[in-house]
């Protein structure tokens, strides 16, 4: 990105800076971390993958450095008061602690489908021709392009779409669906291991994920999300989340 010209993605993350939107501790670390390198959020470099990491994390269980290839069938895994900000293809993630991602490709280009079965994750995903999905512990979650936070426990799953459409359906009872459409953190869910008939798929609040997180991944990407200048601030991450 030319640094005489700032398009309109640097200008929303100027306005959200001046705005406070970034006022997370954690959040606000590494802002100042990245200006330190000089490493502003844009979007990464051809041939780079991971924006920030702290803490112990592994790709297909090798220690990660700043400067280690993630590709669309690579495997992350985070430890504890660990977290790792990285882009994969047009999608971009923010993986926090105590977490284990997998991902599948057919073409070695795309990723193809996902599995988190323990964790927390924050996504992006560019536009594709053919829906994938991501597998958590309890549920399958069918997506083409949109912004997505996930939540998978042993018993549930907390699936927020934060914007896009997405398709989500019980493991328990795949007959148990719902198709759900968020233009800003619209209808999140928890997704159930067992429950009574009916309530495998409940209604969740918003929680532990923000709109300036979802600005931040975007960008790496180079991709302004769509609620851009809606005035965000939703769910502000604890320190416990990373």
């Amino acid at each position: 990105m030319s640094k005489d010209m700032e398009d309109p993605r640097r200008e929303f993350l100027i306005k959200a800076l001046s705005l406070g939107l970034f006022a997370g501790a954690n959040l606000n670390s590494l802002f100042q971390s990245g200006h330190a390198r000089g490493d502003i959020p844009e979007k990464l470099p051809p041939g780079r993958s991971i924006f920030q990491l702290q803490g112990r994390v592994t790709v297909d269980a090798a220690a990660a450095d700043i400067d280690t290839p993630i590709g669309p069938g690579s495997t992350v895994k985070t430890g504890p008061e660990s977290r790792v900000i990285f882009v994969v293809g047009t999608d971009a993630f923010i993986l926090r602690s105590n977490s284990e991602l997998e991902m599948n490709s057919s073409d070695g280009v795309i990723i193809g489908g996902m599995r988190i079965l323990s964790g927390k994750l924050l996504s992006v995903f560019g536009r594709r021709a053919k829906p994938h999905a991501i597998t958590t512990s309890t549920a399958t979650i069918g997506i083409r392009g949109t912004g997505l936070y996930i939540e998978s426990e042993a018993d549930r799953s907390y699936i927020c779409t934060c914007y896009g459409q997405v398709r989500i359906a019980a493991t328990a009872d795949p007959g148990v669906s719902r198709d759900l459409v968020s233009e800003h953190h619209d209808n999140p869910v928890y997704v159930l291991s067992s429950a009574g008939k009916g309530q495998l798929i409940a209604p969740a609040p918003v929680i532990n994920h923000s709109d300036s997180e979802l600005t931040l991944i975007e960008e790496l990407v180079g991709r302004t999300p769509p609620f851009a200048f809606s005035g965000g601030g939703y769910g502000a991450p604890r320190k416990s989340d990373y």
